[in-house]
């Protein structure tokens, strides 16, 4: 087993090479990167925020597009993506997070616009709070999703083809709801 710093962009075509080769091959390509970060210290501090930034939006493009150019040659191939529902509205409790991950999900979004006719499935996965070393510190934790229900979701999800899913599913409808909020109400709401 090897282990790699993924915020390294410039190690990624090397690493990824290596692993396929090592592996004889990819069908499917699993991309769970990401940090929560700080939000207060990235609201003080850019240097905070563009470590957030660069974690959860420039390292996953930087793989994506090697992978996608791999899978899109051989005309086969699934990439599976973790962004997060925290990037469908900004809120103030989590803005530098959920900024990277809607600028991950746009990203997904036109790479499966460019490759699915080349063979190749994209997929974007966007999860509510689950309950991982991540969330574990955060109010309301107790309740967050089941790491080993959302693994089990997303299984059948990639089996089944999905382009997006909201892990749990109910989230799908929580956030239509939310985009559908006016602005003037949205930012008198502590979220």
């Amino acid at each position: 087993m090897a282990v790699s710093n993924l915020d390294d962009t410039g190690k990624h075509a090397e690493m990824l090479a290596h692993a396929i080769n090592g592996l004889g091959g990819l069908d499917i390509a699993f991309l769970a990167l990401g940090v929560l970060g700080d939000q207060a210290e990235a609201e003080r501090n850019f240097a905070v925020a563009n470590q957030i930034l660069h974690t959860n939006y420039n390292a996953p493009v930087s793989l994506l597009t090697w992978l996608a150019n791999y899978a899109a040659q051989r005309h086969a191939g699934t990439l599976a993506v973790l962004s997060s529902v925290a990037g469908e509205r900004g809120r103030k409790s989590n803005y530098v997070y959920g900024s990277s991950k809607a600028g991950l999900t746009a990203f997904v979004d036109g790479l499966r616009n460019r490759i699915d006719r080349e063979g190749v499935r994209v997929m974007t996965i966007k999860p509510g709070p689950v309950k991982t070393a991540m969330t574990e510190n955060m109010k309301g934790s107790a309740k967050f999703a089941d790491v080993e229900v959302v693994a089990a979701t997303l299984v059948k999800a990639i089996d089944k083809g999905s382009d997006v899913v909201y892990v749990p599913g109910i989230w799908r409808v929580i956030m239509c709801v939310i985009r559908m909020i006016p602005e003037r109400v949205f930012k008198k709401l502590n979220l």
